[in-house]
C-alpha cells in the first residue's frame, strides 16, 4: 500500500507549502502538485497521481475542495478510487473511503463543494452588475482613445499612417471607431 499526495491551488498567488506539509505528515511517498482551478475535471497532476494508484493504495488530499469542486467530477473520481479498489483520505477531515461512514460523507461533503462553487459564481455576477449599474467600465481599458482616432481621421490621415503613429492594429484602429462611449 502507498499512499500518494495530490495539492492544488488555483492562483499563483496561493501557496502550496501548508498542503504539502499535511500530506508528507500523512506519509505520502509521492505528492503530485497542480495549480488549476477545482471547477476544471482536465487537470494533468492529478491523472498522472490516479493512474498511479493500484489495490489498497490511498490517494490523499488536504481538503476535499483541493481535488475537486464539482459533485460531476467528484464522482467520476469516486469510480477511477473503486475501479482501482483504491480509496480515499482527506487529512483535514479525517475522513477515509475505506470505511461505510468515512464514504458517506466523502459524499456529502462533494455536495457542499459544488453549492460552495455556485454560491462564488452567483456571487461574482452579483458584484459585476453592481459595478455595471454604478457605472464602472468592466473590461480591459481601451489601447487607444477613440478621440485621437476620430480627430486623425478628420485629419484626412489614412487608417494604415494612423496604426504607424498609434503603434497599433488595424483592428484596434477600427474598434476605437465603432466605441460610441468616448
Amino acid at each position: 500500500m502507498k499512499k500518494i499526495g495530490y495539492a492544488r491551488v488555483s492562483t499563483v498567488s496561493q501557496n502550496l507549502e501548508s498542503q504539502i506539509n499535511a500530506l508528507i505528515e500523512a506519509e505520502c511517498t509521492v505528492i503530485f502538485e497542480e495549480n488549476e482551478s477545482g471547477g476544471k475535471s482536465d487537470r494533468p497532476e492529478l491523472e498522472r497521481a490516479l493512474a498511479l494508484l493500484s489495490e489498497g493504495d490511498i490517494l490523499v488530499v488536504y481538503k476535499l475542495d483541493r481535488l475537486t469542486r464539482s459533485l460531476q467530477h467528484l464522482l467520476k473520481v469516486s469510480e477511477i478510487l473503486k475501479q482501482k479498489k483504491a480509496h480515499l483520505q482527506i487529512t483535514t477531515n479525517n475522513i477515509d473511503t475505506s470505511t461505510p461512514m468515512g464514504n458517506a460523507f466523502f459524499q456529502m461533503i462533494g455536495v457542499i463543494a459544488e453549492l460552495e462553487m455556485g454560491l462564488i459564481k452567483e456571487r461574482t455576477i452579483a458584484g459585476l452588475n453592481a459595478a455595471r449599474a454604478c457605472g464602472k467600465k468592466l473590461g480591459p481599458k481601451q489601447k487607444i482613445d477613440p478621440n485621437t482616432v476620430r480627430a486623425l481621421i478628420s485629419s484626412n490621415m489614412t487608417i494604415a499612417a494612423i496604426c504607424k503613429q498609434l503603434n497599433c492594429s488595424r483592428s484596434t484602429v477600427y474598434r476605437a471607431l465603432d466605441n460610441p462611449a468616448a
